[in-house]
């Protein structure tokens, strides 16, 4: 059961989206003003009520983000409304009040899906420790110091261990379809990534003749290549 925090001025809290009481989702409701959201209950998606007050909605939605709430936030708004409404304003969806239950249904797992996919990825492998969020890598608990395209390149191989990738296919998913540059781009790189793994360097192997790819090790042995 999804739990959801309906965060409303109105007295009439039921109204903000009326199709949520005709599913089995569980719904708290909770003042929206400033002073009663710097503690909120735990709840696996909030809702928005941008009916009557947009700034207002705009205002919360903002102050949620900024107090760093990890639950995805669904903006009700009505059908006048959804001209004023923009991306920067920091909620996941945005809905009409006139939405039946099948639509919210659908929203509230889709933005809860994709939260769910969005959360840091923290990646342990071969005495490797990677830190999605703060963009860190560490060997054996001592820092790394990598460009950001080191660090893509070293997550990237380690979030797929033991798949040998060509240098076609990195150039593709690690540097993306629009970079201009040849495959000796993935050699360099791979050459100063090794040269900052030290004794370590041979946790990225080569396959020749085809590419490149993450060597899973025990973290306490080496094993040769």
């Amino acid at each position: 059961m999804v739990v959801l925090l309906a965060l409303t001025s109105s007295p009439d809290a039921e109204q903000v989206l009326p199709a949520l009481s005709l599913l089995s989702h569980s719904i708290r409701h909770h003042p929206s003003d400033p002073s009663h959201l710097l503690s909120l209950p735990e709840a696996d998606a909030i809702v928005v009520d941008g009916r009557t007050d947009l700034i207002g909605a705009k205002a919360v939605c903002r102050l949620l983000q900024t107090a760093g709430s990890d639950a995805p936030v669904l903006l009700v708004v009505t059908e006048g409304g959804l001209s004023a409404v923009s991306a920067d304003w920091a909620f996941a969806d945005v809905i009409l009040n006139t939405a039946g239950p099948a639509e919210v249904d659908a929203r509230i797992r889709l933005i809860l899906s994709r939260a769910q996919a969005s959360e840091p990825v923290r990646v342990q492998a071969s005495g490797i420790t990677i830190d999605e969020q703060s963009y860190s890598a560490k060997l054996h608990g001592k820092p790394l110091d990598l460009t950001y395209k080191e660090f893509q390149l070293l997550h990237f191989l380690a979030t797929h261990p033991s798949r040998v990738f060509t240098r076609e296919q990195l150039l593709s998913d690690v540097w993306g379809y629009d970079y201009f540059g040849g495959t000796r781009t993935v050699d360099v790189h791979v050459r100063r990534l090794r040269a900052k793994l030290g004794d370590a360097e041979q946790i990225i192997g080569t396959v020749r003749n085809v590419g490149y790819r993450f060597n899973l090790y025990d973290d306490d042995s080496r094993a040769e290549e």
